[in-house]
């Protein structure tokens, strides 16, 4: 991989475009939980792609190019949010395009309206450690915040889903 990197950076489109298609259902798994519905997720797509592929020369280390593209899909999803804000409230039959295999599709649509609860910020750092499976030092890189403000983010933001959680009662 480390290869089609340095091809990439070098200006080869097809090394790159082997690279990103790696990724792209990453990438739009990611950008829907932001967005919210299918033609932004696919815009974000399409912006990271343009972005990640103007912009690959200056990736430093080709270990972190995934991480790389998640940092720019996250900046994306929030600069889509922003020009539309508009809410789009998740829709049952969208969990078979994002890829959700939960058979019960109540408790995703709950567990999703409690990550609305959160900002962005918070709801980058959950999505990023419990759906990405970043580790809190790969977090900390990618959003640029010190290692502990990641963590006190986190448990204070899993505290907030916690009270939200038990206030809805949701054990009947």
């Amino acid at each position: 991989m480390i290869h089609l990197i340095t091809k990439a950076q070098k200006g080869n489109e097809r090394a790159f475009l082997k690279l990103f298609q790696k990724y792209e259902a990453d990438i739009y798994r990611m950008a829907y939980v932001y967005v919210k519905n299918e033609n932004d997720a696919l815009d974000v797509v399409q912006e990271v792609a343009y972005r990640s592929f103007k912009k690959i020369e200056t990736l430093k280390n080709p270990k972190y190019f995934k991480t790389w593209l998640i940092k720019i899909t996250i900046t994306c999803s929030i600069d889509i949010i922003r020009k539309n804000k508009k809410v789009v409230h998740l829709k049952p039959e969208s969990h078979e395009q994002i890829g959700i295999e939960d058979k019960d599709i109540s408790l995703s649509i709950t567990l999703q309206e409690f990550l609305e609860q959160l900002n962005e910020h918070e709801r980058s750092i959950v999505m990023l450690k419990y759906y990405e499976g970043y580790t809190f030092k790969e977090i900390s890189k990618l959003l640029n915040l010190p290692l502990g403000t990641v963590k006190s983010v986190l448990y204070r933001s899993i505290h907030k889903l916690q009270k939200e959680f038990k206030e809805a009662d949701f054990h009947e």
